[in-house]
């Protein structure tokens, strides 16, 4: 499902990586921020998908939001468990998203 997200401008915080051997904790980790970043204010949705690499997309609705999300106590500690055991590499990037479109099929 892709996030529904409002009129531009927003921002985004793209998280692309490669993960380790380690599984442990990862799933029930990875769960867990979606559903805390869901509660924090400024939080528009979220999409990801993962292969060889993993690609991560959040929405926001301002910076301010962003680094909100970046110093929350359990995102932070989740931070220091990815660096230390789940990820091989990992990069984020922030931007801002001034045009959107999309399409979606309709049934016949």
């Amino acid at each position: 499902m892709l996030a529904h997200t409002p009129e531009p401008p927003y921002y985004t915080v793209i998280f692309t990586s490669v993960r380790t051997e380690v599984n442990e904790g990862y799933a029930d980790t990875a769960a867990r921020m979606v559903e805390l970043a869901a509660g924090q204010p400024g939080f528009l949705g979220v999409e990801s998908a993962r292969n060889d690499v993993g690609i991560t997309v959040s929405y926001w609705a301002n910076l301010e939001a962003i680094r909100n999300w970046k110093h929350q106590a359990e995102h932070t500690l989740a931070r220091h468990q990815g660096r230390k055991n789940w990820y091989q590499c990992f990069k984020t990037r922030i931007c801002l998203v001034e045009r959107d479109y999309s399409f979606e099929r309709q049934p016949e």
